[in-house]
């Protein structure tokens, strides 16, 4: 039977972890323990509906095969740290990715409502904690030589068990907004159903993610010797949220709510990604691919050698977003809005390095034309 894929992601989230987390986001511990008991089975049954269809489980394949060998190695280290702010430019644009902006915005108003956090730190929790959580997947798949298809019948199996993890209380926020359907697994039209069926989970959230860190943190140290101490990175731009387990012989993870043996079917969040492939290309995999070629490239651009020798990757990267630009004139209303939104997550980090290149002496005059040119591009896609 595969491993719950929840309780694998809360090993990571350490008492000191969610310490750091906390701290970068200038909130109580408390606050940011119950948001992350939260957010966490909320990604994952995200993930599982983005897998529920033939193209959905394409892209969040294609999306975790993005992603760099050993990238949970890093996610300790970035989170407090200087590459924090890329690190959660990297998981929103993920999530704008698979899910689409509109509905990654109302995730992150409906987890700030139920742990009392604003919009924006709710919106760096869910960029924080999707590279966690597609780092784990994505782990999880390359481990089972899972395929799409296999990907999906992974998150299958244990959706009813992630959706009876999330918390009562955030269920009925994400009922609220919409997001839940109920038994049916389809997308929005059984909100009032899924309010329903949330209220009736046992309301034990605040019990719940009070004991995460404890709970965690013995976890952690049970399964030591079993899980490596990765920590999630910058994933290639990889993929994102929900999935998971129900509860264990032994105490879960995050303490979440035990069902009853008479709970009735439990909901889902429809959240199915607009279709971002166009003859057969991924539009999101070679945005995620040609940015994640700039954030390896830019950064060795030192003197006017470095620079020479980065040129043709940067052209190459260029020449590969232009590819995205005469293809993305295909995609639906939807489609442009979440490949844009894709881009304008990964481009302030861009554009900070470009600068940066620019100051750098004996430089400027190689490096400025396919510079200019790279930034065009990458202005011209985030507002599509």
């Amino acid at each position: 039977m595969a491993s719950s894929l929840i309780s694998v992601v809360m090993q990571f989230l350490t008492p000191d972890m969610i310490a750091k987390i906390a701290s970068a986001l200038g909130v109580d511990r408390s606050v940011a323990q119950k948001a992350i008991g939260g957010a966490v089975p909320t990604l994952l049954a995200g993930l599982a509906d983005v897998a529920s269809t033939p193209n959905g489980a394409r892209q969040l394949s294609g999306t975790l095969a993005q992603q760099l060998p050993g990238s949970l190695e890093n996610f300790k280290s970035l989170i407090g740290g200087s590459g924090q702010n890329a690190l959660t430019e990297t998981g929103s644009g993920l999530l704008s990715g698979l899910f689409g902006g509109g509905a990654t915005d109302t995730i992150a108003q409906s987890i700030g409502k139920f742990a009392g956090l604003d919009e924006g730190s709710s919106k760096s929790l869910l960029g924080v904690l999707a590279p966690l959580v597609l780092g784990v997947l994505g782990q999880h798949q390359r481990s089972a030589g899972l395929d799409a298809s296999g990907l999906a019948s992974l998150l299958g199996s244990q959706k009813d068990q992630i959706a009876a993890a999330i918390p009562s209380g955030l269920a009925d926020q994400l009922s609220a907004a919409g997001l839940i359907d109920r038994a049916a697994g389809t997308m929005r039209g059984g909100a009032a159903a899924a309010s329903a069926a949330g209220s009736r989970i046992t309301d034990a959230s605040e019990r719940t993610v009070a004991g995460a860190s404890r709970a965690a943190y013995a976890a952690t140290s049970a399964a030591s010797s079993q899980w490596p101490y990765w920590l999630v990175a910058l994933v290639v731009l990889g993929g994102l949220v929900w999935y998971a387990t129900g509860r264990q012989a032994s105490e879960p993870v995050a303490e979440l709510p035990r069902p009853a043996a008479t709970q009735p079917p439990t909901g889902t969040v429809g959240l199915a990604p607009p279709d971002l492939t166009i003859g057969g290309v991924n539009l999101a995999n070679q945005v995620n691919a040609s940015v994640g070629t700039l954030r390896s490239v830019l950064p060795t651009i030192t003197d006017a050698t470095s620079a020479q020798a980065a040129l043709p990757k940067l052209r190459e990267a260029t020449t590969q977003l232009n590819d995205v630009s005469n293809l993305a004139t295909k995609l639906t209303p939807e489609g442009k809005s979440a490949l844009a939104k894709l881009i304008a997550a990964a481009t302030p980090t861009i554009n900070q390095m470009c600068d940066k290149v620019l100051a750098t002496p004996g430089v400027g005059d190689i490096a400025k034309p396919t510079i200019d040119e790279l930034r065009g591009k990458l202005d011209a896609l985030s507002r599509a």
